[in-house]
């Protein structure tokens, strides 16, 4: 049984989801392996795919077509997560060039740590710079990230975990102490400060 199958759920409509699951989840696993660069993207969005069955499980059609149902399915994820994709590489390129049109003022702490960090900063992937930036920058939580990235929330929580872990180990590996050279965190409440709002 999904392990976020509702109590209530028909034992019918559970067992043909994991028959649906368990005949089909390596060849749809394999679909997105071949169209995606990353592994871990392919995961991500297997997982996208089975929960889409599972919430339209009565959808489903009958066993010869149950199949490339399920394919239809993994073609609109992968496109929605393209589209994403996209619509995030557009935002890294805009936020590139703004940040550097842009006079950024300083905060208190040293121009050193702080021309380090973006060194640092600069290392990691499209995808772990926005998703960090929308993060820190604009103050969204899991779920308006989600959005953004046109993904599921947990996915979007588990790729600024894992971006935070890199950015981290990047630092660490560039000599820099992670505690020293960051600000404080901010209180929830500066976080959600509006951005024309005075603090």
């Amino acid at each position: 049984m999904p392990r976020d199958a509702p109590a209530s759920a028909p034992e019918d409509s559970v067992t043909r989801f994991e028959a649906l699951y368990d005949t089909c989840y390596g060849d749809v696993l394999g679909y997105l392996l071949r169209r995606l660069d990353h592994p871990e993207a392919a995961a991500d969005l297997v997982a996208d795919v089975f929960v889409t069955v599972w919430n339209r499980i009565g959808d489903v059609p009958p066993a010869p077509q149950a199949r490339p149902w399920v394919f239809g399915v993994a073609r609109r994820v992968l496109a929605n997560h393209r589209r994403g994709a996209r619509r995030g590489n557009a935002l890294a390129a805009r936020l590139r060039l703004e940040l550097g049109a842009a006079a950024v003022s300083r905060p208190d702490w040293e121009d050193q740590a702080v021309a380090d960090i973006g060194r640092v900063f600069r290392t990691l992937s499209d995808k772990d710079q926005e998703v960090l930036t929308l993060a820190a920058w604009e103050a969204l939580d899991p779920g308006q990230i989600a959005v953004v990235l046109g993904c599921a929330r947990g996915t979007a929580r588990v790729r600024l975990h894992r971006a935070r872990g890199r950015f981290a180990r990047a630092l660490r590996g560039a000599g820099l102490d992670v505690a020293s050279c960051l600000p404080p965190e901010p209180p929830p409440a500066a976080r959600r400060t509006p951005k024309g709002a005075l603090r």
